[in-house]
């Protein structure tokens, strides 16, 4: 979905928006799922990486500029648990005990009409 809002920044608003946001590219160079006896499953997910395309506008009383944005996140590390426990009707399942994400690099290019 698309994002907007108002940010206060010294002066005055920052009117914002984001719109066309598309997941370009993602890669999981690194990735591991294992059992946990009695818990459920572990996922290891290390070292990836991915690509976001978005359309942006700014206004605020001074100025208005729009344009196009590039953002690569890599160095993404995700260690996640799920259990595995049995439903009413006795079927099996999945629900997330557990998440931790790390980033390392966040690279965002900017083009614009200023």
């Amino acid at each position: 979905p698309d994002l907007s809002g108002y940010e206060k920044f010294g002066l005055g608003n920052v009117k914002y928006n984001i719109s066309r946001i598309h997941i370009t590219a993602v890669e999981f160079p690194s990735a591991s799922i294992s059992l946990i006896p009695g818990t459920g499953i572990k996922l290891v997910i290390g070292n990836a990486s991915l690509t976001i395309d978005m359309n942006w506008n700014i206004r605020t009383w001074m100025f208005k500029d729009s344009g196009r944005s590039t953002v690569y996140i890599s160095k993404v590390f995700v260690t996640a648990i799920f259990s595995t426990p049995l439903d009413n009707t006795g079927h099996t399942a999945i629900a997330l005990t557990s998440c931790r994400t790390t980033s390392g690099d966040i690279d965002i290019k900017l083009s614009g009409k200023s």
